[in-house]
């Protein structure tokens, strides 16, 4: 006899596990990660960092609405950072431009050293600043997200990749074992092939890999002061962690769904160009690592019934956003699901909607 659940959730990073941990207060939920552990892809190599005028208007609406219940419902997942934008060249109008699209306000270089001692003011031309930058701690919210789902009766499969998909009297079959009455894919990288596992239509959602790594620095500086700091040509970015620097080349190359690496060339461009805005040197590559950022041609997330059948639900497409947009992405589903008087207005609500590629 197959396992019956209300909602199936497809895919355990940071959009799957918020949606089953709000959801499972009104329904019998399971939650299948191809995966030995939750997480292990995207979430788990993020830059953890909240800025939330990151992505176009209709995201940055997401991230608004998650920071405040972060702020209320877990409020020792952020902690202030800092944001610092570089520029090498002197070329005023693109750097203000720039600047303006993430809330960023000019600062003297001088203002730059002294939040920034390590930067190298024979490099630095322009700098621009905002205080409300936040880092994430990402493992602690996964953590959170996870003891609420087992509190609630979720029960999570780990290493159990959902190869087979069958609709059978408006009901889901998952590997012809399990049964769902809705199917919510939280694929990542993969959601346009669970969809097409369910013969649906695909999205059009495309992966890009993003390379980091970890390093040090050779300074006598405190790094846990510094703010995140990052070119404004989008060249690099790099943010203190652990006594050492992330550096990312802020590399944005398409591929295909899979387990991604660093390329070397990537991560020696980012240090170099992270290098020439700095005084101290990398001394040493302690890791590197890479994520696949998931978009949608449109590069806002897709939430929502599928047009074709309304008991599979879209969680996808959150490109570097997913952090910052998961509480609000989840209320969403909520929202839909069990026809709830909307949290999130229905006017931001249906800009997600899968509807919009029909």
């Amino acid at each position: 006899m197959s396992e019956t659940f209300d909602i199936a959730v497809v895919g355990g990073g940071i959009a799957g596990l918020s949606a089953a941990a709000r959801l499972s207060k009104h329904a019998k939920i399971g939650l299948w990660e191809q995966e030995d552990f939750l997480a292990h892809h995207s979430s788990s190599r993020s830059a953890a960092v909240f800025i939330s005028d990151y992505g176009n208007s209709d995201v940055c609406e997401l991230n608004l609405i998650t920071f405040r219940e972060l702020q209320y419902k877990y409020p020792d997942i952020l902690k202030q950072r800092g944001l610092m934008s570089l520029e090498k060249n002197g070329e005023i109008d693109e750097f203000n431009s720039h600047a303006k699209s993430l809330g960023l306000s000019s600062i003297s270089v001088s203002e730059a050293k002294e939040k920034a001692p390590i930067i190298d003011l024979k490099s630095v031309k322009q700098a621009a600043w905002r205080d409300d930058v936040f880092d994430i701690d990402t493992d602690l919210l996964i953590q959170t997200l996870r003891k609420e789902c087992l509190s609630n009766g979720v029960q999570i499969f780990t290493n159990s990749a959902i190869k087979r998909l069958e609709r059978n009297n408006n009901k889901w079959f998952l590997n012809s074992k399990i049964q769902s009455e809705i199917l919510i894919n939280a694929g990542g990288a993969w959601a346009d092939n669970i969809a097409q596992l369910a013969n649906l239509k695909p999205k059009n959602i495309q992966p890009f890999k993003r390379s980091m790594a970890r390093v040090e620095i050779d300074t006598d500086n405190n790094l846990s002061s510094l703010p995140v700091l990052f070119g404004s040509d989008d060249s690099w970015y790099a943010k203190p962690d652990a006594g050492s620097m992330i550096v990312s080349p802020a590399d944005v190359s398409p591929c295909k769904p899979h387990d991604a690496w660093a390329n070397e060339e990537d991560i020696a461009r980012g240090i170099y160009n992270f290098e020439m805005m700095m005084e101290p040197k990398v001394t040493k590559l302690t890791s590197n690592w890479a994520g696949l950022r998931s978009f949608a041609p449109d590069q806002s997330l897709v939430i929502g019934p599928d047009a074709e059948s309304p008991n599979f639900f879209w969680l996808a497409g959150q490109g570097g956003y997913g952090f910052q947009t998961c509480l609000a992405a989840s209320q969403i589903a909520e929202d839909i699901l069990f026809n709830h008087t909307p949290q999130v207005p229905t006017s931001l609500s249906k800009k997600f909607s899968p509807h919009r590629f029909t």
